[in-house]
């Protein structure tokens, strides 16, 4: 029995649909729905059969992991790169995701052999010249200028790499696929290929994707269901630092991130983030406190700065960079319910130094210390960490994994904690610090701004 000739696929979110719809009733997105052909005849199901097996009777993944000496890529990914994974690396343009994975080729190439680059975008000079600024020449790097996936398919047969990189899935097609590259057929088919080829033959595959303007992946959302793991590069433009993030693993946490500062020889770890990002706080000056945050196992040393400002129109101004923007106005409240402070006439600048992201609500008590201060103009005091989550009620909660993070903060130089009172009875104390448990907003800001 014939099939419909043509289907319609949204190429934000995959809905399909029997007819051409303007809108897209899955995501809402406008003319995004594409033509996609189908085949007339079916395919036939008559002598296909399936051998179920007992789930103890599977053969177990006991191959090792594939190290390299890039310890920031290694910690997010778990441990090292899973032989066998589907990997997929998406990040901004210019952000240095090729810069990246050529680096980790070289790491991987000095170690375990044979590594192929597939490009789709760049010719052999443009990578040649990349390599030699990044001084990845030697080793066992290949390198293929090609979109087919079928020719893919067969060089990497032909060559039998420890790991291939395909950058990117965006400009690969396959010729049975009667649909331009880029679009939701060719991205979800190549992507599919790429699959069976690292479950079937072993090697690891690590694709590069685009990402829209709101930072997701282009392409249809089966292409995150489909791979194993889905890496993050971000960063500002005119910023230095890179952090690399795991939205998903099937091999280990999606808490690890990776930090690298871009210098002339590439991506560089930074081993020591915390140091790092408060090497230039100003010492003294109001409307500044330090929060440590946890980012999988790692705490992290952040800096958080408000500046509180009369206004100087009707409503005031409320912005933040690096927090989520509806804590803020939380918090807001808070203070002026719980802690007496009349805001309701100052504009609000909240920023993280450094470009990294909070959202974490240990940081909350820290916001709520950077406002006041900056609202009274008392400093706090330059080696106080402070930590807690702020309640409504503006009492102020427990956290995780409190003495990590204050260890943390010992070893750069803090001596004066606020923590949460709930956290008290789990603590040893140190001699040389100062620790002050802490039940509400009113008492943390009692004791914080000292000066």
């Amino acid at each position: 029995m014939a099939k419909r000739k043509e289907r319609f696929i949204c190429q934000q979110c995959g809905y399909e649909s029997l007819s051409f719809l303007g809108r897209c009733p899955g995501c809402g997105s406008w003319n995004s729905l594409v033509a996609e052909p189908v085949p007339l005849e079916g395919m036939s199901l008559v002598g296909l059969k399936a051998h179920p097996s007992l789930l103890v009777e599977v053969s177990d993944i006991t191959g090792e992991r594939l190290l390299s000496t890039l310890g920031e890529w290694d910690r997010v990914l778990g441990g090292g790169l899973v032989p066998g994974s589907l990997i997929v690396v998406g990040g901004a343009p210019g952000i240095g995701k090729s810069t990246l994975l050529l680096q980790v080729a070289q790491k991987l190439a000095a170690r375990y052999g044979k590594i192929l680059y597939v490009s789709g975008e760049e010719s052999p000079g443009q990578v040649r010249l990349r390599a030699q600024r990044l001084e990845a020449l030697n080793g066992e790097i290949y390198f293929l200028a090609e979109t087919n996936v079928e020719a893919i398919i067969a060089g990497i047969e032909s060559l039998n790499p420890v790991t291939v990189i395909v950058d990117s899935i965006q400009t690969m097609f396959l010729p049975s696929v009667q649909a331009a590259p880029g679009s939701v057929s060719q991205v979800r088919e190549c992507a599919a290929r790429f699959l069976r080829l690292a479950k079937d033959s072993g090697p690891a595959v690590i694709l590069v994707g685009h990402v829209t303007k709101e930072g997701f992946l282009a392409g249809p959302r089966v292409l995150e269901h489909l791979v194993d793991t889905v890496l993050y590069l971000e960063g500002e433009r005119y910023q230095a630092y890179r952090v690399l993030r795991a939205a998903k693993n099937r091999f280990g946490s999606t808490n690890e991130i990776g930090i690298f500062e871009m210098v002339g020889g590439g991506l560089k770890e930074v081993l020591n983030p915390s140091e790092l990002l408060l090497a230039e706080r100003p010492a003294g000056v109001a409307g500044s406190s330090v929060v440590a945050c946890m980012e999988g196992t790692r705490p992290l040393l952040l800096e958080i700065q408000a500046l509180v400002s009369p206004t100087t129109f009707g409503n005031p101004r409320r912005l933040a960079t690096g927090v989520d923007f509806n804590r803020v106005l939380l918090l807001t409240a808070v203070l002026e319910k719980r802690a007496g402070l009349h805001l309701g006439s100052y504009d609000i600048y909240l920023n993280v130094a450094g470009g990294i992201t909070v959202n974490e609500p240990a940081a909350d008590l820290g916001i709520c210390l950077a406002i006041a201060s900056g609202f009274k103009d008392r400093p706090v005091e330059a080696e106080t960490l402070v930590l807690g989550e702020v309640g409504l009620a503006g009492e102020v909660r427990a956290v995780s994994q409190v003495e990590r993070r204050i260890e943390e903060a010992a070893r750069l130089g803090f001596r004066r904690f606020l923590i949460p009172a709930g956290n008290k009875s789990r603590l040893i104390k140190e001699d040389d610090c100062e620790i002050y448990d802490v039940r509400s907003v009113a008492e943390a800001l009692e004791i914080g701004l000292t000066a």
